[in-house]
């Protein structure tokens, strides 16, 4: 299942696996101007690739590893033979077959392995030119493409929501907050974040501020409860009236007490 929408010039591309005539998790990929940032998950690949026909594709950059975000790199490199680049740390990830829970399974599949290269700082594409910007937290390859002069920033998963109530084991708030810091403080003057949940940021700073300023009062919060003997479960159920219904449906993958302990880490 493919949706698409034109911004500003940008070609948001929505995909979802499709089941009972319904989605089952939209990721989303950007053309523009002869660049595509992410491929999208295994299981639209075939919609993905058939789409790109006739759209003077020249390039393809991950913005990290994830299997929603490289899913379409062997069919769209097979088909159009373009060279796709990504973080040095995402080379030998996206080389191998990943190893999946369940539910990645279902959402998004398999991504073939594929051989790409590292990602130069500046990309220039025939109108742009698109600053590579480290932003780890969500993984430690994630990077942002930002264009200064249009205001634009491909920002893949660095933020989804201004108030998270879950993240992966893996996932780092403190580094987050950093990285989302660095994308804010960037001299330009709009910020538009077109993000890979599918979602077009129109007024990004705030967006980002309002996250920052969320994460950081729950830190407090959560550090404040804990000195008072509280534990993480405790946290958990005080703050957020349980777990999140996501860490079932994720094989607690996605969970609240993650976020907890992931925010009783980070620097006062």
């Amino acid at each position: 299942m493919i949706e698409t929408q034109v911004y500003d010039g940008v070609t948001q591309i929505r995909m979802s696996r499709e089941m009972n005539g319904k989605p089952v998790y939209w990721v989303a990929a950007y053309l523009v101007d002869g660049m595509l940032v992410d491929t999208g998950c295994s299981h639209t690949s075939a919609e993905l690739t058939a789409f790109l026909e006739g759209k003077d594709l020249r390039l393809v950059v991950n913005t990290h590893y994830h299997e929603d975000h490289t899913g379409g790199n062997h069919d769209i490199m097979s088909r159009y033979g373009v060279d796709i680049y990504a973080h040095p740390d995402s080379i030998p990830l996206i080389g191998q077959r990943s190893a999946l829970y369940p539910y990645q399974e279902i959402a998004w599949g398999y991504p073939v392995p594929t051989t790409v290269k590292p990602v130069p700082p500046i990309i220039k594409t025939g109108h742009y030119e698109f600053k590579v910007i480290e932003t780890p937290g969500h993984c430690k390859d994630h990077i942002c493409l930002v264009e200064s002069s249009r205001g634009w920033c491909f920002s893949g998963d660095l933020f989804a929501r201004e108030t998270p109530k879950f993240i992966r084991p893996e996932e780092t708030i403190g580094e987050i907050m950093h990285s989302m810091n660095k994308i804010m403080e960037l001299p330009m003057e709009k910020l538009v974040l077109f993000t890979a949940v599918g979602k077009i940021v129109e007024d990004g700073r705030k967006s980002l501020k309002d996250c920052i300023d969320y994460l950081n009062g729950l830190a407090e919060k959560v550090k404040g409860m804990e000195r008072s003997g509280s534990t993480p479960d405790d946290i958990v159920n005080k703050v957020f009236g349980g777990e999140n219904a996501f860490s079932g449906l994720t094989n607690g993958q996605f969970s609240t007490n993650s976020l907890v302990h992931s925010l009783l880490k980070t620097m006062s």
